[in-house]
């Protein structure tokens, strides 16, 4: 399975995907932290991570997949969010919260 293959398979196969650097308790970055923790606040229970620092293939393959230069990026349902500012900005408009309401 190809990088591409692989990453289309995670953000199908679980709701909330969080690429990132470290893991979710152990986060490499300020920005992963950030993410983490707004995802926590959020009451968001299922996080599927993956620490890109663990898989260089992965970590450019995100940035080519989503056309997105930077990490963390969040996907919740498939589809692409954003990263870290994108994500702060949604949580303190409220926004974010409405994609976890069921």
């Amino acid at each position: 399975m190809n990088v591409e293959d692989l990453i289309e398979q995670q953000i199908t196969t679980h709701p909330v995907v969080l690429y990132m650097k470290g893991t979710l308790d152990q986060p490499q970055c300020g920005f992963s932290a950030n993410a983490v923790n707004i995802l926590k606040a959020c009451g968001v229970d299922s996080i599927f991570s993956v620490d890109v620092l663990a898989d260089p293939g992965i970590r450019q393959g995100i940035k080519d997949f989503s056309n997105w230069p930077t990490i963390p990026q969040l996907y919740v349902n498939g589809e692409f969010i954003g990263g870290s500012d994108i994500v702060t900005e949604m949580y303190q408009s409220g926004e974010l919260q409405k994609l976890f309401e069921n």
